[in-house]
This record gives C-alpha cells, sequence and structure tokens, in this order.
C-alpha cells in the first residue's frame, strides 16, 4: 500500500514538472512587442495540454493546445506603444509570468560585423563617442536590444541563448552600435520603445543567411555538409548562420529589417544583387508578415588587399544600389563619407552614430510617414555630353546640393577609357546639373565619382546626405 502510495505521489510530481511552461529566450523579461497587431506568442508545455494566455494590457485569455511534442504558438492583440509595463502569464497549471514587457517597435538587425560591432568597439576599431553614449545609455528607457549570440548549424534551430537588455554601462557596451543609433532616434522621433533583436555575426556572406533550398539553385555555392566544413574562413561558410542563428527568431513579430552586409561579397558582386533580393523574400515569406521594410547599409570605403577583392568593392557598392530596384519596400544609406583617411585599412570605421540615425530616417521617413526627415541621397541620374563638359543629372535633391565648393571624386574618360581626376566641378544652380571637366580629357565620354575600393568624396545632398557613388559606364572590370 505505501508502495502505491509512493508511486502515485512520483507521478503527480513528475505530471506537474511535466506541466510547466518554459519559453525560449526571446519570449522573456523587459522583451519589446509590436505595437497594435496579432503578436505571435510560443513555447513549450505538457503534449496535447491546454494553456492559458493572459497579458495584463487588457486581461483577455487566449487558449491554445499543444501539440504531440508539447509545442504551442498563439495570437494576441496588442495595444498603442507605451511606457507602461506589462506583464504576460501562461499557465497550464503551473503559471509563469512574463515581467516588465513594453509596447512597441521591433526592427531585425543583421549583417556581418560592421553591424555586430559593439558600442565598445573592437580591438583596434573604435566607436566614435562609444564610451560616453554606454554612460548616457541609461536614458535611453525605451530601448531595449536582444543578441542572438554566435551559432553556426547544418540543422535548423528553434531556439537561441540570450535574453532581452535594458539599457546600462553594463550592459549597453556590447549593444550593437549602429542597431543602437537606429533605436534611440526612433524611439525620440516617435516618442514610443523601440526593441532590436541583433542577429549578425561578422564576416558572413549573403549565402551564409539564405536557406539550403534556395543555395542549391546557385552553382557556385555548396550545399552538402562535407562541402562546407571545408570552406575557410569558417565564417564565410553558407548557411550555417540562418540555420543556427536567423531561425530561432522567425515567431517572433517584427515590423522591419535592418542590414550592414557585404564586405565579404566583394569579388562576387555579379551574383550579389539578386542573391539578397533572394535572401529578403525568402525571409519574408518565412516571416509571413508580407513585404516589411528592408533598410540597408551601403559598404564603406576600404582599401581591400587581397587578390579576389582588390578594387572590386565599387562594384558591390553598385550592385547594392541595384538591389534596390528588385527589392519591393527597400533603401540603402551612403556610407561613403563616413570614413577619416586614416581608416583606409580598417574595415570598421568609427563613424556608427550617423550610419544608425541614416538607417532610422529611412524608417521615419518611408515607414513612419515623416516626410519632414530628408532621407535620401543625393544619386546618379543620366549623363549629357557637352564638348570637354559632362553634364550629371541627380535624383533627390529635394533639399539641393549642401556643400558646392571643393568638390572631390569626380573622374572623366574619354574614349579611350582612361580616367583622370576631373579638375574642375561646377554647379549649374538653374538646372541642377553638375558640370565636370579635366584638361586631360578633351571629349569626355565617361565619368565616375568614388568608384574606387577607398575613395571620399565630398558632395553633399539635403540632411547632410553624400552623393552616392557611381559610374556611367558599363565598361568590363
Amino acid at each position: 500500500m505505501k508502495k502505491n502510495i509512493l508511486l502515485t505521489l512520483l507521478l503527480l510530481g513528475a505530471a506537474t514538472i511535466q506541466a510547466k511552461v518554459t519559453l525560449p529566450a526571446l519570449m522573456g523579461d523587459n522583451m519589446v512587442l509590436q505595437q497594435q497587431t496579432e503578436v505571435r506568442l510560443w513555447g513549450q508545455a505538457t503534449p496535447r495540454s491546454e494553456v492559458r494566455v493572459t497579458p495584463s494590457w487588457n486581461g483577455q485569455t487566449v487558449t491554445t493546445r499543444t501539440d504531440g511534442e508539447g509545442r504551442f504558438l498563439l495570437t494576441v492583440a496588442t495595444p498603442a506603444a507605451s511606457y507602461t509595463p506589462y506583464s504576460i502569464t501562461f499557465d497550464d497549471g503551473s503559471p509563469l509570468t512574463v515581467q516588465n514587457v513594453l509596447i512597441g517597435e521591433v526592427w531585425l538587425a543583421s549583417g556581418q560585423s560592421n553591424m555586430e560591432m559593439p558600442l565598445r568597439g573592437f580591438s583596434g576599431c573604435c566607436i566614435e563617442g562609444g564610451v560616453d553614449d554606454i554612460i548616457a545609455s541609461v536614458d535611453q528607457k525605451g530601448v531595449r536590444m536582444f543578441n542572438v549570440p554566435r551559432r553556426q548549424s547544418f540543422e535548423e534551430q528553434t531556439e537561441c541563448d540570450g535574453n532581452w537588455m535594458l539599457p546600462s554601462v553594463a550592459t549597453a557596451a556590447d549593444f550593437s552600435a549602429t542597431a543602437y543609433y537606429f533605436a534611440v532616434s526612433a524611439s525620440k522621433a516617435l516618442g514610443i520603445p523601440v526593441g532590436i533583436i541583433n542577429c549578425s555575426y561578422g564576416g558572413s556572406a549573403v549565402e551564409s543567411w539564405i536557406n539550403r533550398a534556395t543555395l542549391e539553385n546557385y552553382p557556385d555555392i555548396p550545399t552538402t555538409r562535407e562541402a562546407i566544413e571545408k570552406i575557410e574562413p569558417t565564417w564565410e561558410r553558407p548557411l550555417l548562420m540562418y540555420n543556427g542563428m536567423l531561425k530561432p527568431t522567425q515567431n517572433y513579430t517584427i515590423r522591419g529589417i535592418i542590414w550592414y552586409q557585404g564586405e565579404t561579397n566583394v569579388g562576387r558582386h555579379q551574383t550579389y544583387a539578386q542573391r539578397l533580393a533572394d535572401m529578403v523574400a525568402l525571409w519574408r515569406s518565412e516571416w509571413g508578415l508580407g513585404d516589411i521594410p528592408f533598410y540597408f547599409a551601403e559598404i564603406a570605403p576600404y582599401d581591400y588587399d587581397s587578390n579576389t577583392q582588390h578594387n572590386k568593392a565599387a562594384f558591390l557598392r553598385e550592385a547594392q544600389f541595384r538591389a534596390q530596384s528588385l527589392i519591393a519596400n527597400s533603401a540603402m544609406i551612403s556610407t561613403n563619407d563616413l570614413v577619416e583617411p586614416y581608416e583606409r585599412f580598417n574595415i570598421h570605421p568609427r563613424r556608427k552614430r550617423e550610419v544608425g540615425r541614416r538607417l532610422s530616417y529611412l524608417a521615419l521617413n518611408l515607414t513612419y510617414g515623416m516626410s519632414q526627415i530628408h532621407c535620401f541621397s543625393p544619386q546618379y541620374k543620366s549623363l549629357t555630353l557637352d564638348g570637354d563638359k559632362a553634364l550629371i543629372a541627380l535624383d533627390h535633391l529635394e533639399m539641393g546640393i549642401c556643400r558646392n565648393y571643393d568638390l572631390q571624386g569626380f573622374e572623366v574618360a574619354g574614349a579611350d577609357r582612361r580616367f583622370y581626376p576631373a579638375d574642375s566641378v561646377f554647379i549649374r544652380w538653374e538646372v541642377n546639373l553638375v558640370e565636370v571637366q579635366s584638361a586631360r580629357v578633351p571629349k569626355p565620354v565617361a565619368v565616375r565619382y568614388c568608384f574606387k575600393d577607398f575613395q571620399v568624396g565630398t558632395l553633399i545632398g539635403g540632411n547632410e546626405l553624400p552623393l552616392i557613388p557611381f559610374r556611367t559606364d558599363d565598361w568590363e572590370e
């Protein structure tokens, strides 16, 4: 009899242990949920059991049942954004409550090391003003960040480690600098909380963030484990960051994506624009939230010295610019002016504050309708030849040209296809044309602007945004 009672107690105890709801790291204290939508919440409990979820903002319980493996996923309606801290209780007989939840705007930040680069910087690579901004972060009550740990996997993962972090001297040092500055700018302008899921991996190629089925369409990319394991350095391996880092985030309801990547694909620019478009289409399909915004940063000037990359960065930037036309609801910022001369051989330039802010300008204008915030750089439109002069027409001069003296970065070529620096650059204000000349090219046929690995131009448009590097020719490399 005593044995039967003991067995019953043990079984009841085991059932109680099984019944406790467990949540993925992303579903934790301090998280930010997307406002005024149906957000997805998910986790694990006893297989084929009932789970009741009650958010404190409305007190309404939503009920679901777990599947045969104990997984559940449901949606709850969120209110308008505010700084009111809420809680969410998950209950299948043993309640679990997530605390200090804010409702606001949620963005995914992804890419390689320039997105990953934290406010404290990297060894030998500083963030301009990073230490002071770490100290000041304690005042940014509406900004929260979740860092997805670096992970490579040959199999699709469903969970990751980590936790939602509030800004403080202890935590902000590890915030993605670009993503943090984006969030601070957006939070201030909107007056609401902004949460960032930082899912970036230094050195990763665009193919690192694409699934196996898509990669199998690329003849130059291996997809078998044996072939992928032969790729060095390891951070350039395809597929593995998609499986290990991106997949665990895809149930989380987000507003949009910011992206800073491309350095590793320099030298493979012929395929980059389409593959970036393929990646965005894949992500949007799997998130199931429609054509959510995709805003990305042009790679900064850097003097590549590898055999495969040297003198190829300009072509990668050109591919990035072209990708905008392949990706609906996307836009690119230029970083051409955000390097110092001494950073010629530093692939991690320090001025991340401007990068993040420029990405926020795109979001504030295009996503949130703040048309007062000019977000577009001047960009090449057309070329007209007039004797020894080349006349460049530009788009996005709504705010004019804000620097009209000492305009550097232009080159001119004749029929021999040899480029020489322009020795005269003049703005024709009455027709908004840039007149370019070189005494060494009496009959110009082509113009380039900062079309090199490392060249910083000085033509600046509205909101202090730089002219995007371009070429008017389509000559082979």
